[in-house]
């Protein structure tokens, strides 16, 4: 590509963000227009843009969220959520930060086993409810749970997308994760929780006859189709099985999750066009010109520049290239999403890792991870989870601004991102 057609992409990129951020134009617009800008200019083509893994749409993303929105869709007919939102509530004595604490630590705990997005697709519906019941702002609740899913996603290999692909490219098993990454996660949810307790502490009021109406609920009278609420968890545990298992099965999380919504289609009685009603369709269309816009960076060189410089800074110092790497990676991140990100920086990395003498099980990987997962928290549309539950909430009636997001996410990053430099500097540097 030429020079030219890298300042142009650079060009379209920041107008679409900025429509983004601005909210003048829905998000979907503006990220379907500065994709079909990208296409018009040269800086991508159809190939790259549909079929290219490293720089166009992710289908695996896109069908996951496909799959999984109409298993939920399904699941939401049955009375569950209702169910949840009610339990959740009484073991909380209807208490709003006990809620709220409760709803992290379940987020972070899924988010490790399933990848965040899918976590979010679950727990979003039933913080909606409970947010009704107890006549309290859901955005508080909604930004906890993402700043959770991203932080617990930082956990494990089947967390979050990015740790996959770093995991490959790095040899990295997952236990290799577990132990490197798993303790300074759950130190992380704790802190979340104390800040969540500091930043929304003016929404957690407490209403006493609510909780006392919710309290006065009998929880199993929620449920409305018990036949179909078998079919859908069963189905639900098969498509968790398939998420835990693909180390061994080998079917990317997108074929599961739609053989899944499949199958709960066929065996229940819920027709076709009344569960894909309950997809999210314009936020599909956002990944879709969102992927579309960041590949077309790729394809015109300005990400492998901007990641080259990141590497050419280190000046030699291993702590100083980990150090780099992690706030560099974290503030690239919360801009462009971190899938596509990860991608152009593991190569890079694993010859930074060489380098200094390391292959394998490298600090150098730790720090691309925990800069990459943590840094999607800062802003509305840094990872996919994120974006998810802007839409959940948008078509709930319960709109979430991209600075409303952004003004928590990023003194959430700073804080987390700031501890996470020195677990890295204390475990792998002054103890070592």
């Amino acid at each position: 590509m030429s020079d030219w057609h890298s300042w142009a992409a650079i060009a379209v990129f920041v107008v679409a963000y900025v429509a983004i951020i601005s909210e003048r134009v829905h998000r979907t617009a503006a990220a379907l227009a500065g994709a079909a800008a990208m296409l018009t200019i040269g800086a991508t083509d159809d190939k790259a843009a549909f079929f290219d893994e490293r720089s166009g749409i992710d289908w695996n993303v896109v069908f996951l969220l496909l799959g999984m929105m109409a298993i939920v869709g399904v699941l939401r007919q049955t009375g569950l959520f209702e169910y949840l939102a009610i339990w959740a509530v009484k073991r909380a004595h209807g208490k709003p930060f006990r809620v709220m604490t409760m709803l992290i630590v379940i987020t972070a705990s899924a988010s490790a086993l399933l990848d965040n997005v899918t976590t979010v697709l679950l727990v979003a519906p039933v913080t909606l409810l409970v947010c009704e019941r107890l006549a309290l702002p859901a955005a508080p609740f909604l930004i906890s749970e993402v700043l959770a899913s991203n932080i617990g996603g930082t956990a494990t290999l089947v967390g979050d997308p990015p740790n996959i692909i770093i995991a490959s490219r790095g040899g990295l098993t997952f236990n290799d994760f577990l132990i490197h990454l798993a303790p300074i996660a759950v130190v992380l949810t704790a802190v979340l929780v104390v800040l969540c307790r500091v930043m929304f502490r003016k929404a957690l009021v407490y209403d006493e006859d609510r909780a006392a109406e919710v309290m006065a609920l009998e929880e199993r009278e929620a449920i409305r189709d018990h036949r179909l609420l078998y079919q859908g968890l069963a189905v639900l545990a098969l498509v968790v099985v398939g998420f835990v298992a693909h180390p061994v099965l080998h079917y990317a999380p997108s074929v599961v999750a739609l053989l899944g919504a499949g199958l709960l289609i066929a065996i229940s009685k819920v027709e076709t066009g009344q569960a894909l009603s309950e997809v999210e369709w314009p936020t599909l269309a956002f990944f879709a010109g969102l992927f579309i816009m960041v590949g077309s960076l790729i394809e015109t060189g300005v990400i492998g520049e901007i990641s080259r410089a990141l590497a050419d800074a280190t000046g030699g110092s291993e702590l100083g290239a980990v150090m780099l790497l992690l706030f560099g990676s974290a503030v690239l991140s919360g801009v462009v999403d971190n899938i596509p990100y990860v991608a152009t920086m593991a190569p890079i990395t694993a010859d930074l890792a060489h380098g200094f003498g390391g292959g394998g099980v490298h600090v150098l990987w730790w720090a691309l991870a925990l800069g990459a997962d943590l840094g999607g928290n800062a802003t509305a549309i840094g990872a996919s989870a994120n974006v998810v539950v802007l839409g959940i909430a948008e078509r709930n009636r319960q709109p979430i601004s991209f600075w409303q997001f952004t003004r928590y996410g990023l003194v959430v990053t700073a804080v987390t991102v700031t501890l996470c430099a020195g677990y890295l500097w204390l475990r792998y540097f002054a103890l070592s």
